[in-house]
């Protein structure tokens, strides 16, 4: 499920085995990784970005920052919410936050940078061939 505006967009997902610590290398409890929520929250403001390109381009993340603040089992229902806070020229700045039933559990800033997708794509498989 998602939930999108003009710069916000909000997201719905809900912990699977695969995002807890102990699976995703991050630890050994069974809770939802960090880096499993940081990716979640990264995907909603990637949407929320790709939702005022062109088709030839994309954002690539350049920078994330978040704190991970409280425990989600398997099985629980978490909301991501990425708010557009900034954009100048082809940057894109943004605030997370994701929350299960009992509130808040992770909030951060991330960066985007737009870029032209078959041109940035090129430069990454050609960048050992020298």
């Amino acid at each position: 499920m998602s939930e999108n505006s003009k710069d916000r967009l909000v997201k719905t997902a809900t912990v699977t085995e695969d995002m807890l610590a102990c699976n995703a290398g991050s630890g050994s409890l069974r809770v939802l990784a960090t880096p499993a929520v940081a990716a979640l929250m990264e995907n909603a403001a990637c949407v929320l970005a790709q939702s005022r390109l062109e088709d030839i381009y994309t954002t690539v993340g350049t920078e994330i920052s978040i704190s991970h603040t409280s425990p989600t089992p398997v099985g629980a229902e978490i909301t991501v919410t990425a708010v557009l806070e900034e954009t100048e020229g082809r940057v894109f700045k943004f605030s997370l936050s994701a929350q299960d039933k009992n509130g808040i559990i992770a909030t951060g800033t991330h960066t985007r940078v737009s870029v032209k997708s078959e041109s940035f794509q090129r430069k990454a498989d050609e960048k050992f061939n020298a």
